[in-house]
């Protein structure tokens, strides 16, 4: 019984394992490479060049590859990168790089990607990162491992969400969003870490205390981010955490959300 159901189109140029699903009227085109395990639903559109790692779940109506609308764009052959164990769901829109930038967009491993969910060009998605419905990620976007973007989450251009962040429903990121940061509103505003889903992943108590004086030390004690960095040295040469917070902000560009 083949796999691959007859109504659906199939690029004789397409690479697809062979056990791969394919649902009725989904089209696959030349320069796409599927692996084992993975899933699409009816109604699925993948272009090339995109390359679908392992035991990935579609939904029906995605739209994968697919050129982006940025206006530097000129038709180069850039790509989509998605790997294993992802869940895409219904709706979701995924473009391709611009030579520009990373020639690249890419998707980790075990992301939980919801309806109606876009990812811009050249952005990076880490592991275990959940978009919420309807959450839309502008060109250039990087969002770090384990981060969660609430549904309506809006994300500018060249931002970074740090890897553990959260985002409320709802909210307009302007700026980066340093690691366990939860943020909400339009403009974003910080408003906590993110302390619930860490313990929920098994960090220490420890860590967590660290987390929450250096939270302080940051977006409490009226410091300039120069002066707060220098006292979260200390703090971060003991706790892999806070080196992993204080780096975060070190690296941003934007400015950070405050």
């Amino acid at each position: 019984m083949s796999l691959i159901d007859p109504r659906a189109i199939i690029d004789p140029a397409a690479k697809l394992a062979d056990d791969v699903v394919v649902g009725p009227w989904s089209i696959i085109g030349p320069d796409v490479e599927i692996d084992e395990g993975t899933v699409l639903g009816p109604n699925v559109i993948v272009k090339g060049p995109t390359r679908i790692g392992k035991h990935n779940r579609i939904y029906q109506f995605a739209s994968l590859g697919e050129d982006t609308p940025d206006r530097k764009y000129k038709g180069e052959p850039t790509r989509l990168v998605i790997g294993d164990h992802n869940i895409i769901r219904e709706g979701v829109t995924m473009h391709r790089g611009t030579i520009q930038d990373r020639d690249e967009t890419t998707v980790g491993d075990h992301n939980l990607i919801m309806c109606y969910a876009h990812i811009g060009h050249d952005s990076v998605i880490g592991n275990h990162c959940i978009l919420v419905n309807n959450t839309a990620l502008a060109g250039h976007v990087h969002v770090g491992d384990w981060a969660i973007l609430s549904g309506y989450t809006l994300v500018h251009q060249f931002c970074h969400i740090g890897a553990h962040a959260f985002a409320g429903m709802g909210t307009a990121i302007g700026k980066d969003v340093p690691a366990f940061v939860t943020v909400s509103g339009n403009p974003a505003e910080a408003r906590s870490m993110n302390f619930e889903g860490l313990r929920r992943r098994g960090f220490s108590a420890e860590s967590i205390h660290a987390l929450r004086r250096a939270y302080k030390t940051v977006y409490r004690k009226g410091l300039t981010i120069e002066e707060a960095v220098v006292e979260l040295a200390e703090q971060a040469v003991e706790f892999p955490e806070v080196a992993l917070f204080r780096d975060s902000i070190l690296a941003s560009t934007r400015g950070i959300t405050r």
